[in-house]
């Protein structure tokens, strides 16, 4: 006698809906549709059955039949994302019902965009993405979808102007935008975020956006005094300069910064390169006339470029030694040798929950405090 958890046979229901006369493709998929909706638990044999079916019957079943399949399917945790895909592909009101249906699947889109839950295969990039254009998006579905990582669905999370970033997944869209100029360019187009929130991002921006964010970071860098300028840099980076020898010169400011030797390779792009080089050599100290004499001197492309030369002394300019320096922490997600490892970042969205913790905890009385006990055993 059969296991009644096996899987129903459907050969004959499918032998039906082969039939040209007789169309029992809708009331096929309505009627797979409605007990795949009430069985009490789905194991993978099972999804695997209902998608196979689903995904061959949406292309070929009247719209309003699709519709309303949608409509059911959409809110079902359980539902094979397949079969999500393949409703999506119908366009139009079926596509509609989809995304009106998941927009408030909490539960689902954790449970599919997850890598710790390997019972549930990941939604594809392009349902998620459409997910993460909605404009209801709230709580736990935005923290799930911050988490996917995938570069389709953190681009729709920036673009999307309905919704508000902040915190942790603000954070997450902050710290992968590093390496993705136009995630990058994305959020610093919205008008929600701070400056103080998009520092890591500077050499992306545009020169009133700079600006912005320079200000935010000179506000509390002064606070921070730089360590001495190491002895004789100046003239080493420019003979180093003079012999247009790069991986040398690149090599001993990151040394004298205590920056991985290949700290450029953190950005993609060859113009933030070089605007990145600018940032470093304000914050190791270097005079500007020294840094102008790198900048017509280290790369013939750069320096046959009147208007990039000025636009990287006018870099060197527009930020004091201690904002470069924090700018660098910022930009690269790594510490200087001056702060060592304990040095936390003052900027971005991480920084805004830390302080609030900082706050509660210098609000809390402490217990069993000495006399005479200094400030100065903190910190």
């Amino acid at each position: 006698m059969p296991s009644s958890d096996a899987p129903p046979d459907l050969s004959g229901l499918l032998e039906l809906s082969r039939i040209e006369q007789l169309d029992l493709k809708p009331v096929i998929l309505r009627v797979q549709t409605d007990l795949f909706l009430r069985a009490p638990h789905h194991d993978r044999a099972a999804r695997d059955i209902f998608s196979s079916l689903a995904c061959g019957l949406i292309p070929t079943v009247d719209e309003d039949t699709a519709r309303l399949v949608a409509e059911k399917l959409a809110s079902c945790a359980e539902t094979p994302p397949a079969v999500l895909d393949a409703l999506l592909a119908r366009g139009s009101a079926v596509r509609a019902a989809v995304l009106a249906g998941s927009a408030t699947l909490t539960a689902s889109v954790a449970a599919r965009t997850s890598p710790r839950d390997d019972r549930t295969p990941p939604m594809s990039a392009t349902l998620t993405a459409r997910l993460a254009a909605l404009p209801a998006l709230r709580g736990d579905a935005l923290e799930d979808l911050s988490r996917d990582g995938r570069p389709e669905v953190d681009v729709a999370l920036a673009a999307n102007r309905e919704i508000t970033l902040s915190g942790a997944p603000l954070k997450r869209l902050v710290d992968r935008a590093r390496g993705m100029a136009d995630l990058a360019r994305l959020l610093l187009a919205r008008p929600d975020l701070a400056a103080s929130d998009l520092v890591p991002l500077y050499l992306y921006a545009d020169a009133e956006r700079r600006q912005a964010i320079a200000k935010a970071v000179e506000a509390t860098a002064a606070l921070r005094p730089c360590a001495p300028v190491s002895r004789g840099l100046g003239a080493s980076l420019i003979g180093l300069s003079a012999d247009r020898d790069v991986p040398a010169f690149v090599a001993t400011l990151a040394g004298a910064l205590g920056l991985p030797a290949d700290f450029v390779t953190a950005v993609a792009e060859a113009d933030a390169r070089y605007d990145l080089l600018a940032l470093a050599m304000r914050a190791a100290g270097l005079h500007e006339e020294e840094a102008v004499y790198v900048f017509l001197t280290l790369n013939q492309g750069v320096a046959r470029s009147t208007d990039r030369v000025s636009a990287l002394v006018a870099l060197f300019r527009a930020v004091s030694r201690p904002a470069a320096r924090d700018l660098l922490v910022a930009i690269l997600d790594a510490p200087t040798s001056e702060r060592g490892g304990d040095y936390q970042s003052y900027y971005g969205p991480e920084a805004k929950l830390r302080h609030g913790v900082e706050r509660a905890v210098a609000q809390r009385p402490v217990a069993n405090s000495r006399p005479g006990r200094t400030l100065r055993e903190g910190g």
